[in-house]
C-alpha cells in the first residue's frame, strides 16, 4: 500500500491567501520528507473551493518545494485547455520536476463551472475523448499531427520533451461508471470517489474493463506490484485520542462540504443532478458513517483504512489530511502520526490491478 495526498486548496479564512500558499507549500515539504508518494491536486473553477484554478501553475511551485514525491493533477479539465498549450504546459513541469508528474485528466465535475466557460455539459465528454487523442499524439513527439473533431493540428513541432520516456501516466478520478470503464479500457491508472458502497461499483467496473484490455496498465509503475494503480480518496484526520481527532475534523469536514456545495446552491436548481450524485450532505457524522472521513487516534485510523482497502481491493489511498479549518500544526501533527504510527502498520496492505482485474472477468 502506498499514500498519497490530495488536495483542492479551497479557501479555510479572511488570511492573506498567499499565507495560506505558503502554508501549502511547508506542508508539501514536509509530506515529502515524510515518503508520501505523491500530491496531487484538483481543478475548479469560481469558487471557494479551489484556489488553484491554473493547476500547473501550483505544481511548478510543489516541484520546487520538493525533491522526491511525486506532483499531478486529479485533473486537468481537458475541455478548458488547447491542446498544443497543454502540452507544453506538461513537458515544462515534467522538466521542473525532473520526471515526477502525473497527469490526470478530466471532463470537469461541475457542470456549471464548465458553463462559465462556454462548454456545454452535454458535449464534454466527446471534447474530452478528442483532447486526450490529441494528447496521446503529441507527448514525446518532436513534431505532431493530429486531425479530430474538435482539434487539428498538423507537422507542428514541439521543441522539448518531457523528462519520462513517452511522456508521464495517465490517471482518471471517477464517481461514476462510465468514467470507470472508459479509464480502464485506455489502461489508465484509477482513484474512485465516494463512500465504499459507492466506490466498488466503479473501481470494479474499472478492473473489468482493464481486464478486457488484458490487465495491464500503459504506464506500469515498478514501485506497485502488477504496475498498476486502484485507488480511492478519503479524508483523514489523525490524532493522540479518537476524541481530539473528532474535535478537529468535525469542523474541518463541514466547512470543507460547505465549499464542495457552494456554486450548486449558488444556483439554486437540481439541473445537472446526474453529474453531481456523489456525496455532498454537509455533516460530520454522515461523512463518518460512509467511512469517507476517516479521524481518530493511530490505531483507529489504521483498523479503518486497512477494512475499506480490504474491501475495494486498492493498493493506493489518495489522503486529504490538510482541509477546511484545519490549522498547519493541526495538519503537520497529523501528518506525523500517520507517517510513524499508520504508514508501517499498513505496508503489507494492497494487492496488484492485474490480479484484481482477473478477478474481475
Amino acid at each position: 500500500m502506498k499514500f498519497g495526498l490530495f488536495d483542492h486548496l479551497e479557501r479555510s479564512d479572511d488570511r492573506p491567501l498567499y499565507t495560506q500558499f505558503d502554508e501549502r507549500l511547508e506542508f508539501a515539504a514536509a509530506a515529502d520528507e515524510a515518503g508520501f508518494y505523491a500530491l496531487q491536486v484538483a481543478e475548479h473553477h469560481s469558487s471557494p473551493l479551489n484556489m488553484v484554478p491554473v493547476p500547473g501553475l501550483w505544481l511548478s511551485a510543489v516541484a520546487r518545494a520538493t525533491k522526491q514525491m511525486r506532483i499531478g493533477t486529479l485533473c486537468y479539465l481537458l475541455p478548458l485547455y488547447s491542446p498544443l498549450r497543454l502540452l507544453e504546459e506538461i513537458c515544462m513541469l515534467d522538466q521542473l520536476s525532473k520526471g515526477r508528474l502525473e497527469i490526470g485528466i478530466g471532463r470537469g465535475v461541475s457542470p456549471f463551472e464548465m458553463k462559465y466557460h462556454h462548454v456545454e455539459h452535454s458535449d464534454s465528454r466527446e471534447i474530452m475523448i478528442d483532447h486526450y487523442k490529441c494528447l496521446r499524439a503529441g507527448l514525446g513527439q518532436s513534431e505532431f499531427s493530429y486531425e479530430g473533431k474538435h482539434y487539428q493540428y498538423k507537422n507542428v513541432p514541439l521543441p522539448f520533451k518531457p523528462v519520462q520516456e513517452g511522456g508521464p501516466a495517465f490517471w482518471y478520478g471517477s464517481s461514476n461508471t462510465t468514467g470507470a470503464q472508459w479509464s480502464g479500457e485506455h489502461r489508465m491508472h484509477f482513484v474512485a470517489n465516494g463512500g465504499a458502497d459507492f466506490a466498488k461499483p466503479n473501481i470494479d467496473a474499472y478492473r473489468a474493463a482493464l481486464a478486457k484490455v488484458g490487465g495491464k496498465v500503459e504506464h506500469p509503475k515498478s514501485e506497485f506490484p502488477g504496475g498498476g494503480v486502484v485507488g480511492h480518496l478519503r479524508h483523514v484526520v489523525v490524532a493522540d485520542t479518537d476524541e481530539e481527532a473528532v474535535r478537529i475534523a468535525k469542523p474541518a469536514v463541514e466547512h470543507h462540504a460547505g465549499s464542495l456545495n457552494w456554486i450548486r446552491k449558488r444556483h439554486n436548481q437540481t439541473e445537472f443532478a446526474d453529474r453531481l450524485h456523489v456525496h455532498r450532505t454537509e455533516s460530520f457524522e454522515d461523512w463518518a458513517r460512509l467511512g469517507m472521513v476517516v479521524a481518530g487516534s493511530p490505531e483507529t485510523v489504521v483498523r479503518e483504512l486497512t477494512k475499506q482497502a480490504e474491501f475495494l481491493g486498492v493498493n493506493y489511498q489518495l489522503l486529504y489530511m490538510f482541509f477546511g479549518t484545519m490549522t498547519l500544526p493541526q495538519a503537520l501533527r497529523s501528518m506525523h502520526l500517520f507517517r510513524n504510527e499508520v504508514m508501517p502498520k499498513m505496508a503489507h496492505v494492497g494487492t496488484s490491478v492485474p490480479a484484481l482485474a482477473q478477478a474481475a472477468e
